[in-house]
């Protein structure tokens, strides 16, 4: 019997149609256009600007995107793994709101909350269930609506974050595509330099949280960077010498997008060109668990089938981690 491997057969995505421009955040905080470009690489980022409107509304669509592209019923989806840290609320799971929303009414459901990674942690969940046969389709939908927990008053946040969302079918395939491997960690000791202090069980809601701001996201750049640069470089790399992969076997490199100097630093790394290396951190912004979906989103029709392609995540707690996998299909 042939070996089960997870493939991703299919991705949508939703964006919202406001675009924040650097020289809007420049109104807000002290900074500019050319000091947001030379550090970070954004240009805009999209911002769900609709009342009543929240990040189960983007996942939504997207999943409804990704089964009418893919010509899947709701009622043939399995599971339903939501990554996301800017849920609709605590409790119930935005999950288990998109598949009300979507009709999926046959599978169960649950966030993930990995931050950064969040997408690469769902696709290593959703490879298990598929290769032990369990299940035929699990969607994975990447969904934030970060503009609800950064402070525009903040100049080393508000510039980086957007909202968006996007999601991918994962089947079982027996041709040599899919998932091969991945490598995932985590340092707790991260927590201290990005985290939202107030909102959880350790410090709960108060009027002084709120007035001291405790429920955005805080962040301590330097830190956060240097941890980022070494760490998704080091499992890209990592994943390439366990599978003996060198540069020019790779065809894509998918990196999260937060830092275009994170990116650069990757692909150095790797000994990878800029061809190599999807990037649209510039139109988007720090979608957080979001990005590396969009970004297969944004490239799909330049993929091709056997295409040997490396996913790289670092986010907040610290998590970090690295898929090694085969592009599953030509495109449509």
């Amino acid at each position: 019997m042939a070996n089960i491997r997870a493939a991703i057969t299919g991705v949508g995505a939703f964006l919202p149609e406001y675009r924040l421009t650097n020289e809007e955040i420049s109104k807000m905080v002290d900074t500019s256009d050319e000091w947001i470009m030379q550090r970070i690489g954004i240009k805009e980022r999209r911002i769900l600007k609709e009342e009543g409107k929240a990040t189960s509304d983007m996942g939504a669509r997207a999943v409804e995107n990704l089964l009418e592209k893919t010509g899947t019923s709701p009622d043939e989806v399995d599971m339903l793994i939501c990554a996301t840290i800017t849920p609709d609320m605590n409790i119930p799971a935005t999950a288990n709101i998109i598949a009300h929303k979507t009709n999926i009414h046959n599978a169960w459901s649950f966030d993930l909350n990995a931050a950064c990674s969040g997408f690469i942690f769902s696709l290593s969940t959703a490879t298990q269930f598929i290769e032990s046969g369990r299940y035929k389709k699990v969607v994975i939908v990447a969904a934030e609506k970060m503009s609800s927990i950064i402070n525009y008053e903040d100049r080393t946040t508000c510039p980086l974050f957007g909202d968006g969302a996007a999601a991918v079918l994962v089947e079982p395939s027996t041709e040599d595509v899919g998932v091969i491997d991945y490598i995932n960690r985590v340092d707790g000791l991260g927590r201290h330099h990005l985290h939202i202090k107030a909102g959880g069980s350790l410090k709960p809601a108060s009027e002084e949280t709120v007035k001291n701001k405790e429920h955005y996201l805080y962040q301590e750049g330097q830190a956060v960077f240097k941890a980022a640069v070494s760490s998704m470089a080091d499992v890209a790399v990592e994943i390439m010498e366990k599978h003996n992969i060198s540069a020019k076997d790779i065809a894509w490199l998918v990196p999260h997008q937060a830092n275009m100097r994170i990116i650069e630093a990757t692909a150095r790394r790797m000994g990878i060109s800029k061809k190599q290396v999807m990037i649209n951190i510039r139109k988007y912004g720090n979608t957080t668990a979001a990005t590396i979906p969009l970004c297969l989103w944004d490239y799909e029709k330049q993929l091709k089938k056997g295409d040997n392609i490396i996913l790289a995540a670092f986010g907040a707690g610290f998590t970090w981690g690295s898929t090694y996998l085969k592009w599953a299909y030509d495109p449509k």
